[in-house]
């Protein structure tokens, strides 16, 4: 039996389908499971030991794309597949799951795309809170009734697996930075400080005060910016203000945002504390057991939170309730962000000295 899964991007979207993994392979040991996923989110499913293969694909547009998905179609087509699982739901991925030619396919009642699909599942329309990961579970009971008892965070978590070289190549980086093995003494923390969604950005003299405040309170703090490829000026801006208030700390903020999503994911395992707002790393975060203060502005905690056992920190920080809250994320309707900047520093740094403290 031959199962594909297709969730196309984003990062921390993948992520959220890890767990999904981890349970099909577990119902049907011997069936062959392949993931199609786009290039820059490939990274989390890559070297996942429950998948007997991973199709990455570019992010690619107009006839570019129409040239790469019949290419693709094709090469599905020959992979013979049993049953199509399209955690993603969007117009592409639905095409693709059609034009796999599998006898079944699972996808949501998405207007204009439930034709392509032989077993359709209800997505209740609006932002409810109810996690990422229980909506994609609907898909799998849809396939089978032994997941009708839905999804279990201590079972199945999300997981983003490291390689030896990746770990090597951390230590090394970090011993450039006169950062040596992880000691008593000394505590990591990573602070991303960018999103792909600008709806999700929390301010950078907000970040930047953070970042200062975690170096004053202790010096055997290291504190780790990092940042997206598309974020690179805003990062820095970030790490030079953070710096110039830090004081004698100054030194022990870190300018790290270069680093790949494998190389972020290895420097968790020796992280005391991740701090960012709900974006991919966050969610790559959560696959390790690194302590996690998350900021959500136009989300909930209800839908993005780590999906992993309840025992391990995580803290959410968020401004309340606002009538505009949550939203989709494509126009500001008071116009100023408010759910981002009333999220106060203050609150942000007595989670994070709470989770650094005593891991609660």
């Amino acid at each position: 039996m031959t199962i594909l899964l297709i969730r196309l991007r984003l990062i921390g979207d993948v992520v959220f389908t890890t767990p999904a993994i981890r349970a099909l392979r577990s119902q049907y040991p011997d069936a062959r499971l392949l993931y199609l996923v786009e290039s820059s989110a490939a990274p989390v499913v890559a070297h996942h030991p429950h998948l007997s293969g991973v199709i990455s694909v570019p992010h690619s547009r107009g006839w570019t794309r129409l040239k790469d998905d019949l290419r693709l179609a094709r090469r599905l087509r020959a992979e013979r597949c049993d049953l199509v699982i399209d955690f993603h739901g969007g117009p592409r991925s639905a095409w693709l799951a059609w034009a796999s030619g599998a006898p079944r396919r699972v996808g949501y009642d998405i207007k204009g795309r439930a034709w392509m699909y032989t077993d359709v599942v209800h997505r209740p329309p609006g932002l409810h809170p109810r996690h990422s990961v229980e909506n994609q579970w609907d898909l799998l009971a849809a396939v089978d009734a032994a997941f009708s008892g839905g999804a279990d965070r201590n079972v199945n978590r999300v997981e983003m697996m490291t390689t030896s070289a990746a770990r090597a190549s951390v230590d090394a980086r970090l011993a450039s930075l006169g950062i040596g093995a992880p000691s008593s003494d000394t505590s990591l923390i990573v602070l991303h400080v960018s999103a792909g969604n600008p709806f999700r950005r929390w301010p950078e003299t907000a970040f930047a005060d953070v970042a200062a405040g975690l170096v004053r309170q202790s010096e055997g703090r290291r504190v780790l910016v990092t940042a997206g490829p598309s974020d690179k000026a805003a990062a820095q801006r970030v790490f030079s203000m953070a710096q110039s208030r830090a004081g004698d700390g100054a030194a022990r903020i870190i300018d790290a945002q270069d680093f790949s999503l494998e190389a972020l994911r290895a420097v968790l395992d020796r992280t005391a504390l991740f701090i960012g707002g709900d974006s991919g790393p966050l969610h790559i975060a959560a696959t390790s057991d690194v302590p996690i203060v998350g900021l959500y502005g136009p989300t909930l905690s209800e839908r993005s939170a780590p999906w992993r056992p309840p025992h391990l920190a995580t803290a959410a920080v968020d401004a309340g309730e606002l009538p505009c809250r949550p939203c989709d994320q494509r126009v500001c309707a008071p116009g100023d962000f408010r759910c981002l900047t009333t999220i106060s520093g203050e609150a942000v740094m007595a989670a994070a000295e709470r989770l650094l403290e005593n891991g609660r």
